[in-house]
């Protein structure tokens, strides 16, 4: 036994046992959050077990940092022995329930703390919703857990019979709790699934069972492997344990190994020692003392992590060309990648409903405002039938051929705008039709259902406004775009996606709450709610909003004609005379995209800006065009720091007036010249070149590329305008001291690329 650190955890508003335990369950169900070559973990079973009593001698090996640890004399057999049935590979994962009435963490003896202990590990392993176990995911649960007590039963005997010092390892030998009597663990069997990458190929997923003994304090790993029957055993190889400890007035967290002169490090599910015992530790300590709670559900909480996995990979190595060739202006690995991210979810969320409704035949879509088009490549790439509407054609939409269909259009909500021979609507970051979605759903067909991922914050006409200052705008916005599916009459899922975005949290709408008898009545419901959202009141999240009383206004006292009375009776009337229109004062966006980011200002506007700044910063020392005098890089001025407000007091009113018409104003058009400013907490000055870091060795392909083109292709701005010229010398700077060191501008050619369109199924 080896212990491979130990952290002392000090906080003012230490929580333990309870963080503790938090922060365990983390690692149990979530491990890919501190494991990044992890996809996840399934929940195969769970029950309550218990171990053989032993008499135990010698001191505790973990019960303060003034011990210390004391290995056994062996590690036991090689291969540890017990066994039980063979599980099957597709066999469902467990809706996992509450964690067992027991006691937490090691008791010292006392009654007191050892029912405090108790009530800490009540809480459920399981995150979910706010006080509810979560869900291992679609089609994965209710595994027998008889099947796991077989496996647990061979295992428990074979400790007494020639496994003791597995036995002391997994009861912290000398625990005085050992000692009064025997109580109940929990025990959990878990499959971990890997990421895969081009040194490292899928691997199969691994089993382990995880022992939670909460009275000691401990929570054990113990990697299972199957025999040439077929059979599953334990493998005391690569077991290790996760302990609690408290010693004269403090806690500690301690990561021990069972035998590491055999551990086998792989790289990924078991890391190399230093790894559990420096990152992993260091993360739990952190998540003990964690007080805030995430108001989010745990990613792919909806779907197989399995069937997810799989399909991932697939997709991510038939699409990972398009990084190279992409036209557009945005980054091609955040784009890309997400995408992939999203329709392998797709996907499986469509496999999976294939399968509860007994169908063969692929789903039908439509990505309403679908951007670059990717996504609907992808869908339609993989079988199913679709289309994409947006108001902007892309330059990346003529590469992906004629299979792949997308409209230039804009979407305007009304009774045109419906899709009644459709499965699915998509509104991927749909802007300012995300809210419509639901409703457009709806409308189409009573079997249309809905997908959307929120990002900008729209209502139905104009910007969403928060109502309440407890929940951050992006939550409340969320709990909005629920309540606009629940009047809408659909039940509103939410999960949370593994996408290279802060805004991950899809919404999906895959059945109704009502029969389809009730449509008229309930369109009339749909119909007071999207008027009400013209100032009425909101109801909580989780309840479908009351209908306004008869003869009651629509939203306020704004005048007849924007907030008219409602007729009960009535259905979706336009209230404008655009034929069908929803709600009036809805405008889709341009379909040319005004630049307002200062990147459209004239170029001697922005010259005499920098400028001006610039000289504002270096004290009103005069700047020059070019100078011959001799410049001195020890006495490099650099000038001062100058708040925005500072700087625009400084400008004339003609110059902010027209920065006032750009989106971020004066602070935008500093930072498009991060070649000469600095700005940082509303405050700039002059870059100084001397500070920045040097250029990695291994960098992506992506960043070296762009480096190398754009490379001495424009002038040094310090050494044409800083007093002191440029505090660089020629051959380390990436700008051209003078005309003689320009070089031309590459150009791009454009590519054309050649996709696989053979369908893949993620199984």
């Amino acid at each position: 036994m080896a212990e491979l650190g130990r952290v002392a955890l000090r906080h003012p508003d230490l929580l333990l046992p309870a963080g503790f335990w938090a922060a365990v369950a983390v690692w149990v169900e979530r491990p890919q959050v501190a494991n990044k070559r992890l996809y996840g973990v399934r929940l195969e079973a769970r029950r309550s077990a218990s171990l053989p009593r032993v008499e135990h001698s010698g001191p505790r090996p973990s019960s303060g940092p003034e011990q210390e640890e004391r290995a056994p004399a062996g590690c036991g057999p090689k291969d540890g022995p017990g066994h039980g049935q063979r599980f099957p590979e597709g066999a469902p994962g467990p809706r996992p329930s509450a964690g067992p009435e027991q006691g937490p963490q090691e008791s010292q003896g006392r009654r007191q703390q050892g029912e405090d202990q108790r009530e800490a590990g009540k809480a459920p392993l399981l995150s979910g919703a706010s006080g509810q176990p979560g869900k291992a995911g679609a089609g994965e649960g209710d595994f027998p857990a008889s099947d796991l007590g077989s496996l647990w039963d061979d295992f428990s005997r074979s400790l007494t019979s020639g496994n003791r010092e597995m036995l002391a390892f997994l009861t912290r030998s000398g625990a005085e709790s050992q000692l009064e009597a025997q109580h109940e663990l929990d025990v959990i069997l878990r499959t971990v699934i890997s990421k895969t990458n081009t040194h490292c190929p899928l691997s199969a997923p691994r089993r382990e069972i995880v022992v939670r003994d909460v009275l000691n304090g401990t929570v054990t790993f113990l990697p299972l492997e199957e025999d040439n029957e077929g059979n599953l055993k334990v493998k005391t190889s690569n077991v290790y344990q996760i302990q609690l400890s408290h010693s004269k007035g403090e806690w500690f967290i301690s990561v021990l190994i069972f035998c590491p002169e055999r551990w086998h490090s792989d790289g990924i599910v078991y890391p190399k020692p230093t790894w559990l015992g420096e990152e992993l530790l260091a993360t739990l300590a952190r998540w003990c003392v964690a007080s805030r709670q995430s108001g989010f559900k745990r990613t792919l909480s909806l779907i197989s992590i399995m069937k997810y996995s799989k399909a991932h990979h697939v997709l991510k190595e038939k699409y990972k060309d398009m990084v190279k060739v992409w036209p557009e202006v945005t980054d091609p690995e955040k784009f890309v990648y997400e995408d992939v991210a999203l329709a392998a979810y797709l996907l499986v969320l469509w496999e999976e409903e294939r399968a509860e409704r007994g169908e063969t035949a692929r789903q039908s879509f439509v990505d309403l405002g679908c951007g670059n088009g990717l996504l609907v490549h992808i869908l339609s790439s993989e079988g199913h039938p679709g289309r994409g509407i947006d108001v902007r054609r892309r330059k990346v939409w003529d590469m992906y051929g004629p299979e792949t269909h997308l409209e230039e259009s804009a979407i305007t909500p009304n009774d045109k705008t419906l899709f009644p021979d459709v499965d699915w609507l998509i509104g991927n970051h749909s802007d300012e039709l995300t809210p419509w979605v639901p409703v457009i759903a709806a409308r189409s067909s009573y079997n249309c259902r809905f997908f959307v991922l929120p990002c900008c914050f729209f209502d139905f006409v104009g910007k969403y406004q928060r109502r309440q200052s407890k929940k951050t705008q992006y939550r409340g916005y969320l709990d909005f775009i629920t309540e606009v599916g629940l009047a809408c009459g659909f039940h509103v899922e939410e999960d949370c996606l593994r996408i290279p975005s802060t805004k991950r949290v899809c919404l999906i709408g895959k059945s109704r709450t009502y029969p389809p008898a009730e449509e008229d009545s309930v369109d009339e419901r749909r119909t007071r709610y999207i008027n009400s959202r013209r100032g009425g009141p909101v109801s909580p999240p989780g309840q479908v909003p009351a209908p306004p009383p008869p003869g009651a206004t629509a939203g306020g006292a704004d005048g007849p004609e924007e907030r008219g009375a409602l007729d009960a009776r009535a259905r979706h009337t336009p209230e404008s005379p655009a034929e069908g229109l929803w709600l009036s004062g809805f405008h889709p966006r341009e379909k040319a995209e005004r630049v307002r980011n200062c990147a459209a200002l004239p170029r001697d506007f922005i010259d005499r800006v920098v400028l001006q700044v610039a000289n504002l910063l270096l004290g009103g020392k005069q700047l020059n065009t070019r100078s011959s005098q001799s410049r001195s890089v020890k006495a490099w001025n650099r000038g001062g720091s100058l708040s925005l407000a500072e700087v625009a007091g400084e400008l004339d009113r003609e110059m902010l007036q027209r920065l006032k018409r750009e989106c971020g104003g004066l602070q935008t058009l500093l930072r498009n010249n991060p070649q000469v400013f600095q700005v940082l907490n509303g405050r700039v000055r002059i870059r100084d070149w001397r500070e920045e870091r040097p250029r990695k060795e291994k960098e992506p392909e992506a960043k070296r590329r762009l480096f190398s083109e754009t490379f001495k292709t424009r002038i040094c701005w310090f050494f044409a305008h800083h007093p002191d010229g440029c505090v660089l010398p020629s051959d380390r700077c990436p700008f051209a001291h003078g005309p003689g060191e320009l070089r031309p501008a590459t150009t791009k050619k454009k590519k054309q690329p050649l996709f696989s369109r053979d369908v893949i199924t993620p199984h």
